[in-house]
C-alpha cells in the first residue's frame, strides 16, 4: 500500500508539479469558454475545474488524467440552464455524480470491451479535429500579430524541448510570451477578453430547489445523459492515457471517482465535468505521470484565480491557441491513414463514420455510439452467412449445416431447404453449426413442420451441448431432439 502511494504521488515530483502548472494555465480559457456554452457565469466552469481536478486526483482510477468542465457536458446542460436556472444545474450535477458512482459499483467499465479499435481510433481523431476547430475563432482573421504569436508558440513547443528538458516547453511559451505581450503592450486578445474572473474561493451550498419528485423528474433525464457522456469520455480518455504511458488503470474506480468529484462539484457551485483528453495529453506530454500532477493542476488553477488573477487575464490567447494546436497534432493518430488502406473495409467505414458524426455534432458520445452500432451491424452481417451442403444417400438425404444460426441467419437457413419432397428420410447435421437463440430454434421447428406435412421423417444430429440445451428448452417439434449418430 505504501509503495503504491509513493509510486502514484511521489515518484515523479518535479515533472508532475511543472506539468500541473502548465495544465492549470491551459484550463482557464477552456473552463471559461465551456461556461459560456452552458449559459452560466465563467466562475461556474472554473470552480468545476478546480474541484473536479482536486477530488479526482485522490478518488480517480487513472493517475495523471485531468478532469474538469468539458464542452460535451456543457452542450448537454445548456437547455436545463436556460429553462430552469443555475440551481437546477447544480442539483443535476449532484445526481449525475450519484448515478456515476452506481455505474462504478455495478462495474460499468466492463462495457468498454465492446468498443472496437476502429471506434477508438475514430474517437481520438475526431477529438483532435474538434480541439483544432475550437482554436480557429481565436486566431483566424484577427490580426497579423496573433499569427505571429501562434507561430512563435509553436516554434517554442516543438524546438525548445530539444535543448531544455527541465521545464515543459508550453510553460516556457506562456511565461515568455505573456511577459513580452505585457512589456510591449501588444494588441492581442487575452484570457480576460473571454469573461470576468472573480478572485474568491468557491463556497459550500445546497442547491436552492424544491426537494420533490417533480424536481427529480426535471433533472433526471439531464443527469443520466451527463453521467453516460461523462463516463464514456472519461473511460476512453483513460484508455488513451494508458496507451501513452504504457500503464494500466482501474476503470471502475475511475467511474466511482468521477461520481464523487461531480457530487462535490455540485455542492461547491460548479457544473458537471469529466475527463479532458486535451488537458490530459498536455499533462502527459509535459511529463506528468502521477496523481500529484492532477492535484497541482487543480490547486494551481485556484491559486492563479485568487492570487494572480490580475496577471492571468493578461495571458495572450494566441499562446494558448498554439499549445492547443500542438495538442491536436499530437492527439491525431497519423497512422490511421495507412490503417484506412490496410484494415478491412468495414473497419475503415466505422472509423470514418465515427469521425464524421463527432465532428458534425460536436458530441463524442453520438459518434462512439454510432460506431459501436455500425460495428455490431457489420459483425452480425459477417457471421450471419450460413452454408448447407446436401448429400443424397441410399437411405436418406443428409444436410450438413455450417455457421451460426441466430435471428439474422434464420430465414436464410429455412430458404435453403427443398420442401417439395415426400416420404423421405431427412437428416440435418449441426456438427459445424451453433444454435444461439429462439429465432434459430423457431427456424428448425419450421423446417421440421414443413417436412412432416409431406410425410417425411426428419432427425437432427451433431448438436453441441449448448445448442442441445436451447433446443430442448424451446423446440415445439420434440422429435427435433432426435440425435442419430
Amino acid at each position: 500500500m505504501i509503495e503504491k502511494i509513493k509510486k502514484d504521488w511521489f515518484s515523479n515530483i518535479r515533472a508532475d508539479v511543472l506539468a500541473g502548472i502548465v495544465v492549470a494555465l491551459a484550463l482557464i480559457p477552456e473552463a471559461i469558454a465551456f461556461s459560456i456554452i452552458a449559459g452560466v457565469d465563467p466562475m461556474i466552469g472554473l470552480y468545476a475545474s478546480f474541484t473536479m481536478a482536486v477530488v479526482i486526483s485522490f478518488a480517480g482510477g487513472r493517475p495523471a488524467m485531468i478532469s474538469a468542465a468539458t464542452g460535451a457536458m456543457a452542450l448537454l446542460m445548456g437547455p436545463l440552464v436556460r429553462e430552469y436556472g443555475l440551481n437546477y444545474l447544480l442539483a443535476a450535477t449532484i445526481l449525475t455524480g450519484i448515478i456515476q458512482i452506481l455505474f462504478g459499483v455495478f462495474k460499468i467499465a466492463r462495457l468498454m470491451k465492446f468498443i472496437p479499435r476502429a471506434v477508438m481510433i475514430g474517437f481520438v481523431n475526431a477529438l483532435a479535429i474538434l480541439i483544432f476547430m475550437a482554436q480557429v475563432p481565436n486566431f483566424i482573421g484577427i490580426s497579423t500579430l496573433t499569427y505571429i504569436f501562434v507561430a512563435i508558440t509553436l516554434v517554442i513547443v516543438y524546438v525548445v524541448p530539444r535543448f531544455v528538458k527541465i521545464i515543459p516547453a508550453p510553460l516556457i511559451a506562456i511565461l515568455v510570451l505573456t511577459a513580452a505581450a505585457i512589456y510591449t503592450q501588444a494588441d492581442v486578445r487575452t484570457v480576460g477578453d473571454l469573461g470576468n474572473i472573480s478572485q474568491q474561493l468557491p463556497q459550500f451550498l445546497i442547491p436552492d430547489v424544491p426537494f420533490t419528485f417533480e424536481t427529480f423528474a426535471i433533472i433526471f433525464p439531464y443527469s443520466i445523459a451527463l453521467a453516460i457522456v461523462g463516463l464514456l469520455e472519461s473511460l476512453l480518455t483513460a484508455s488513451i492515457v494508458d496507451d501513452m504511458t504504457g500503464t494500466e488503470s482501474s476503470k471502475n474506480r475511475e467511474a466511482r471517482g468521477q461520481g464523487i468529484a461531480n457530487i462535490v462539484t455540485g455542492f461547491f457551485g460548479g457544473m458537471a465535468g469529466c475527463a479532458m483528453i486535451g488537458q490530459s495529453v498536455i499533462n502527459v506530454k509535459s511529463g506528468g505521470r502521477g496523481r500529484l500532477s492532477t492535484l497541482v493542476a487543480g490547486l494551481f488553477l485556484m491559486f492563479l484565480i485568487i492570487v494572480l488573477g490580475d496577471l492571468v487575464v493578461q495571458i495572450p490567447m494566441p499562446v494558448l491557441v498554439g499549445i492547443m494546436i500542438m495538442v491536436s497534432v499530437g492527439t491525431f493518430d497519423w497512422s490511421s491513414f495507412s490503417y484506412l488502406r490496410k484494415a478491412p473495409k468495414t473497419d475503415a467505414v466505422v472509423m470514418l463514420v465515427t469521425v464524421a458524426i463527432v465532428v458534425a455534432t460536436h458530441d463524442l458520445s453520438k459518434g462512439v455510439i454510432a460506431g459501436v452500432i455500425l460495428s455490431a451491424i457489420f459483425f452480425t452481417a459477417k457471421i450471419s452467412k450460413i452454408k448447407i451442403n446436401k448429400q443424397v444417400e441410399k437411405e436418406h438425404t443428409l444436410f450438413t449445416v455450417e455457421g451460426q444460426l441466430f435471428f439474422a441467419s434464420a430465414d436464410d437457413f429455412v430458404d435453403i431447404f427443398d420442401f417439395t419432397v415426400e416420404n423421405k428420410k431427412i437428416v440435418i447435421d449441426f456438427s459445424g453449426a451453433h444454435i444461439w437463440d429462439d429465432s434459430a430454434v423457431g427456424a428448425i421447428d419450421k423446417v421440421m413442420m414443413k417436412y412432416n406435412e409431406r410425410n417425411n421423417k426428419v432427425a437432427i444430429k451433431g448438436l453441441n451441448s449448448s445448442s442441445q440445451r436451447i433446443v430442448d428448452k424451446l423446440a415445439v417439434h420434440k422429435n427435433a431432439k432426435l440425435m442419430p449418430h
